[in-house]
């Protein structure tokens, strides 16, 4: 049967080289991809939706109010996550978004099969249980993977493989949100896709294939459907310059946070790592229920004007009819949803930082409003201030603008808002871009030096190999030789320069063949000339070093205008020769590679 299969399917390829072009082929592919990853993506979010109600539906209060099974519930998906990480899945599940991103960087566009169902499942058993994490990062992860996957089984070159992972990534956002248009430009911001017209338009079916899934078994209901009521009015714009700054400060604390407390878990064993993150997230969650799961129930609660939302099932139930508590519990989530993130990640969970950022610019934005309506400043509408200290807080840490924009604008069902989200998310990436340069998903890359950008021209030279480009087959000579010596060596060698080096490695300089061919056939001077007298002592701007950045190796080839450089490491032993036709060859070859054209 397996050979019928292979058999067929041999048959069917040949059929479609010779009738389907590949551009037309990859259209009909981003259908399929779109569909498919709106299928996992519908699975997934019925999935959480079910459990978690099931488990919300029990309580156990304690003599000071709230649940105490919020205790409970996250150190139980925590420890089913890691089990099922170790146990099924049988190694590393991936980081994720950043290890899509290393893929289209390094790894020509291909993901791991499993990659197709290890996040989802994990991430379900983390975020049903109350991990303070969305799922928004593991969906578009395993979209990524399908289309990586499906590019792959039919043979495509790497530029369609990448796109079709774009295409499961657009796909699965969309189907999320129901916002075709917020999936494109997340893999254009995000993924830092060109957006071209032989990627613009698979990105669009996918994503609307993906969407009218999700409309088909979900029908109009989105994560948090919202319809704008009040108008923005022009007198309102300073507020939402200073709604931008609150969220800039927002977004820079989250991502310092996260990077400190993923941090501190990093350096502490398995064991202690998964109590700590437990107890902190139990506690968290008791104290502050809203901190519970993806958090989308308690925004839209916000988003209806509705701050009861923030006592419910909380300890500080007596209070709600205090606006100044209201206020101050308001202040303290933005922080303690940042640590709760960071502590679910951190003790083995596996979740995205998706959720988390709409979550923390909805509380931001809620708690301006408030704040100038508690002071007597002219009234606010606390639901545009959610909204846009949504969108604000997404683009800073995500460093996606034009998605966090029209993201909010499409589930909101119109452009209403449209003035005040681009103002609002503008003086928000502007102020956060000085602090952090790359996302959230790209800054470890970028440190790495793994990182693709939408600056080909740069983003080749940092993630050209540049080992690998090092020729070794240089013949060498010893201070002492003679030129008898250096002779030999010319006979045994293709190459018209010969690396001088002491008795211990240390580069000295280099002898030319064309400096030595009038005397190379003087047999009366072949023990006169040493080596030395006839080398080269070279400069700075003729060396490079494994530590130099691939910029500044490119500059003194074209600035030295330099045809071969020197490459020795750091204790000045020789390694070899780089050379500029390599190089430049290397270049032309990874653009072609890469570019969406």
């Amino acid at each position: 049967m397996n050979m019928a299969r292979r058999s067929a399917f041999k048959r069917f390829m040949v059929w479609r080289m010779k009738h389907v072009p590949d551009n037309t082929f990859v259209l009909l592919l981003s259908v399929l991809v779109g569909l498919v990853s709106g299928l996992a993506a519908v699975f997934l979010k019925t999935l959480v939706h079910v459990v978690s109600r099931g488990l919300l539906h029990f309580e156990v209060p304690t003599f000071v109010g709230g649940n105490m099974l919020m205790l409970i519930y996250p150190a139980v998906g925590i420890v089913l996550t890691i089990l099922f990480v170790r146990h099924v899945v049988r190694g590393d599940i991936g980081h994720g978004l950043p290890s899509v991103l290393l893929a289209i960087s390094r790894h020509k566009g291909q993901l791991p099969a499993k990659n197709m169902y290890s996040s989802v499942l994990a991430s379900t058993l983390t975020v049903a249980f109350g991990g303070s994490v969305g799922l928004e990062a593991p969906i578009a992860a395993t979209g990524s993977a399908i289309g990586s996957n499906i590019g792959r089984v039919f043979h495509l070159n790497t530029q369609h493989v990448k796109l079709l992972l774009g295409c499961g990534a657009a796909g699965a956002i969309a189907s999320i949100f129901k916002a075709p248009l917020a999936g494109v430009l997340f893999v254009v911001e995000v993924f830092m896709f060109d957006l071209t017209m032989t990627s613009t338009i698979p990105l669009l079916i996918s994503a609307l294939s993906a969407a009218s899934v999700a409309h088909f078994f979900m029908g109009q209901d989105v994560q948090f459907a919202f319809e704008v009521a009040e108008a923005y009015r022009l007198q309102q714009l300073p507020f939402y310059v200073l709604l931008g700054v609150v969220c800039a400060c927002s977004s820079v604390y989250f991502l310092r946070t996260m990077d400190a407390v993923e941090g501190w878990f990093a350096k502490r064993r398995a064991g202690v790592r998964v109590v700590a993150g437990s107890v902190a997230l139990g506690l968290l969650i008791f104290l502050f229920p809203p901190l519970f799961g993806e958090g989308y129930g308690f925004l839209s609660g916000l988003l209806h004007g509705s701050a009861d939302m923030l006592f419910q099932d909380s300890v500080f139930a007596s209070m709600r009819e205090e606006a100044w508590v209201a206020l101050a519990i308001l202040f303290l989530l933005v922080p303690l949803k940042g640590m709760a993130t960071a502590a679910t990640i951190g003790s083995g969970g596996v979740g995205g930082t998706f959720a988390p950022s709409l979550m923390i610019g909805g509380i931001s934005g809620y708690f301006v409003a408030l704040l100038c309506n508690q002071l007597g400043l002219p009234e606010q509408s606390v639901a545009n201030f959610a909204l846009v200290g949504m969108a604000a807080v997404l683009s800073g840490v995500m460093h996606a603008p034009f998605m966090a924009t029209f993201l909010i604008a499409e589930i909101t069902g119109g452009y209403e808002l449209l003035i005040p989200l681009l103002v609002a998310v503008v003086v928000c990436y502007i102020c956060v871009h000085p602090f952090e340069k790359h996302s959230i998903y790209a800054r470890k890359l970028a440190a790495q030096g793994n990182l693709m950008t939408h600056d080909k021209d740069s983003s080749a030279w940092h993630l050209l190999d540049l080992h690998r480009l090092v020729e070794t087959n240089f013949v060498i000579v010893r201070q002492g030789d003679t030129l008898r010596d250096l002779v030999d060596a010319i006979q045994n060698s293709k190459r018209n320069i010969f690396p001088v080096l002491t008795s211990d490695d240390h580069f000295l300089g280099v002898v030319v063949l064309d400096d030595v061919r009038k005397i190379m056939f003087r047999t009366d001077l072949y023990d006169r000339y040493r080596v030395e007298d006839l080398m080269h002592s070279l400069d700075e701007g003729d060396v490079v070093r494994p530590s130099d950045s691939p910029t500044a190796i490119v500059n003194k080839f074209k600035i030295g205008n330099r045809y071969n450089l020197i490459v020795v490491d750091d204790d000045n032993n020789y390694i070899g020769f780089l050379s500029r036709a390599n190089m430049f060859s290397a270049y032309r070859q990874f653009v072609s590679e890469v570019s969406e054209e």
